[in-house]
C-alpha cells in the first residue's frame, strides 16, 4: 500500500512529466517547421539596437543639437531642427500619456472590483448560494478571465471608438474574472465557525456576513485590489497600441518609426511608473496584513 505522502509525490512527478513532455513537443514542432530561426544577422541587429537604446531621447533636452540640419542626397538643406525644443515637446506628451495610462488602469480596476464583488460572493461555495446563480457567476468569471485585455480592447475600440474609454472597459472586462476568483477564494478560506456562531444567535444571512465574514475578509480583498491595480497599470501601457490612448500609443509610434531612442525613454517611464505603484501597494499591503 502506497502511503499518502508518497502518492502525492508520485502525483506531482506525474504532472512534471506531462509538463516536460508538452514543452518537448512544442520545441520539436517549432524545429520541424523551421520556426526557431533568429533571422539573417541577429548579432549585428542586436548590437545596433543596444547602441540606439543606450541613448534615450530625453538626453537631447540637454545634449541635443539646437541646429540639426536635414540634407538631401545632393547636400541641399531641407530643414533645420532644434532637437532640444522637439524633445521638450515630446516629454510633455509623455507626461500626458502617462497620466492617461494611470487613469485607464485606475478606473478600469475600480470598475472591475465593484462589479466582481457580487459575482465572487455568489461563486464562493461556503456561502451556499443557489446552484444556478453560483454556476452562472462562475461561468461569467471564467469567460472574463480567459479573454486577454488586448482582445477586449480591439473589440471595444470598434464599439465605443478610439480613446481611454475603450481602455477602461477593456481593463474592467478582463480584470472582472480575476477579481471575482480572488474574492471567492478569500471567502472560501474563512473560518466558518465564527459565522455559524453569529447565525446561531438568530442573525440573518446578511447580518452574519457583514458582522463576521466581511471584517475578516476585507484586508484580503483590499490586498487583491492593490495587486491587480498594479498589474493593470502595467497592462494599460500597451492598450494604446490598439487605439485606447496612453503610453501604448507612443510606444506604437516609436516602433513604427524605428525611433529606438524615444522608445527607450518611454520604457524608462513605464519602469518608473510600475516601480512606484509596486512600492506604494507593497507598503499598503504590509499595513493591512
Amino acid at each position: 500500500m502506497i502511503h499518502r505522502p508518497a502518492f502525492q509525490r508520485l502525483h506531482f512527478l506525474g504532472w512534471v512529466a506531462v509538463y516536460l513532455l508538452l514543452a518537448a513537443s512544442c520545441l520539436w514542432s517549432l524545429a520541424k517547421d523551421d520556426d526557431l530561426s533568429l533571422g539573417r544577422s541577429p548579432w549585428t541587429n542586436l548590437q545596433k539596437t543596444v547602441v540606439e537604446f543606450a541613448h534615450p531621447s530625453f538626453l537631447d533636452v540637454w545634449l541635443g543639437n539646437p541646429k540639426l540640419e536635414y540634407k538631401s542626397d545632393d547636400g541641399t538643406i531641407l530643414r533645420t531642427e532644434d532637437r532640444r525644443a522637439v524633445e521638450k515637446k515630446f516629454l510633455t506628451a509623455l507626461v500626458e500619456a502617462t497620466w492617461t495610462t494611470i487613469k485607464i488602469g485606475t478606473l478600469g480596476s475600480l470598475l472591475a472590483a465593484v462589479a466582481a464583488l457580487p459575482l465572487g460572493l455568489l461563486s464562493a461555495r461556503n456561502l451556499e448560494a443557489p446552484a444556478a446563480f453560483r454556476y452562472c457567476a462562475k461561468i461569467i468569471l471564467d469567460i472574463s478571465r480567459s479573454i486577454h485585455t488586448l482582445v477586449f480592447g480591439l473589440v471595444l475600440v470598434g464599439i465605443v471608438g478610439l480613446g481611454p474609454t475603450a481602455g477602461i472597459l477593456a481593463i474592467a472586462a478582463h480584470s472582472l474574472g480575476t477579481y471575482g476568483k480572488l474574492y471567492a477564494e478569500a471567502v472560501e478560506a474563512l473560518d466558518m465557525a465564527a459565522i455559524d456562531a453569529v447565525r446561531a444567535t438568530g442573525a440573518s444571512p446578511a447580518q452574519a456576513f457583514f458582522t463576521a465574514a466581511w471584517p475578516a475578509v476585507l484586508p484580503q480583498l483590499v490586498s487583491s485590489h492593490l495587486y491587480i491595480w498594479e498589474f493593470n497599470i502595467r497592462d494599460s501601457t500597451i492598450l494604446g497600441m490598439v487605439g485606447a490612448g496612453g503610453l501604448g500609443l507612443l510606444i506604437s509610434e516609436a516602433v513604427s518609426l524605428f525611433q529606438w531612442g524615444r522608445l527607450a525613454t518611454i520604457l524608462l517611464a513605464v519602469v518608473l511608473l510600475v516601480a512606484a505603484f509596486d512600492a506604494i501597494s507593497a507598503r499598503v499591503r504590509e499595513r493591512l496584513l
